[in-house]
């Protein structure tokens, strides 16, 4: 085989070989998270001391094989107790992750973002929202972020001073899929008492089910408060993605494959940049790259050594 004619070969396998390997990456995460067969089998929440452990991820605490607390349950619950702090652990776990890899949790990591990208894979048409409709829609993560996540635990509490979790309650799916569905079906009792709220955080479930069929990401997109506070970090996180313009041909591939519909040629490291690596692994002139940044580190230790 010519070497000319391996390099055309290799650049049309690579996107599958990239996704194969990611959807590998995102299963092992997902059974890490959800590792609790047992509970499963006998739909009981996994008390071990795990359950302390912040995650990174959007993952349901009550999901039968929780192995650790979802940093937006656990910074609601925490603001909505009688005292009204702060997780600094919960928050500070966070920004770490924020800082080292952006939005590369939600690409590789987040098992609601497997589910996603799950369902983007069913045949179907995929719709192109227009962008007076999707702009300001994708502010709407960060408004759940900041009124149902934050301010309303804090202030909108009841006769005893408490506050209830509001997104979990109220909106998230992944609690809904992870946590509601697997509790109701194998306990009668619960299904008896289900009323107006479980049919309402049924119906947003759904929504966002038909969503991601026809919208890829599309709770990543507009609804996503963790999603949302990661992006805060994507313009500095040492994780980078880069663009050659020098060797861009302006083909268009990265954007098409795009799954947040970022404009990769004009702003790669955007906040809606989930560093899946698909506009990586389709460009055909490897105009594309991703790595760590560590000179910002090596100047560090350098100036301190100076000093």
């Amino acid at each position: 085989m010519s070497g000319m004619h391996r390099d055309r070969v290799e650049t049309k396998d690579r996107p599958g070989l990239h996704e194969r390997f990611r959807l590998l990456i995102q299963l092992a995460s997902a059974a890490l998270v959800n590792g609790y067969a047992a509970g499963f089998a006998g739909c009981k929440i996994f008390t071990g001391t795990s359950k302390m452990v912040c995650l990174p991820v959007l993952n349901c605490y009550s999901c039968p094989g929780a192995l650790g607390a979802c940093p937006i349950g656990s910074l609601q619950a925490v603001e909505g107790g009688a005292k009204h702090n702060i997780s600094f652990y919960v928050l500070g776990t966070l920004m770490l992750f924020g800082v080292l890899f952006g939005r590369l949790i939600c690409g590789f990591l987040c098992p609601f973002g497997l589910v996603q990208d799950l369902l983007g894979r069913i045949p179907a048409r995929k719709l192109h929202v227009p962008e007076k409709i999707d702009k300001p829609l994708r502010y709407l993560k960060y408004v759940i972020l900041a009124v149902l996540v934050i301010l309303l635990p804090m202030l909108a509490v009841n006769q005893f001073g408490i506050a209830p979790p509001y997104f979990c309650k109220y909106i998230c799916p992944a609690g809904t899929l992870e946590g509601g569905i697997p509790h109701l079906l194998m306990n009668e009792s619960l299904r008896k008492t289900a009323g107006a709220l479980w049919n309402w955080k049924l119906g947003i479930l759904i929504l966002v089910i038909l969503g991601s069929v026809f919208v890829p990401r599309f709770f990543c997109r507009y609804l996503c408060p963790l999603g949302a506070f990661y992006s805060l970090f994507n313009r500095f996180s040492l994780f980078r993605m880069d663009l050659d313009k020098s060797k861009c041909v302006d083909c268009k591939s990265c954007e098409n494959v795009c799954p947040m519909a970022v404009k990769v040629t004009e702003h790669i490291n955007s906040p809606e940049c989930i560093r899946c690596g698909k506009c990586k692994a389709v460009c055909p002139v490897d105009a594309i790259s991703s790595r760590f940044e560590t000179d910002m580190l090596t100047r560090n230790v350098a100036v301190k050594k100076v000093d």
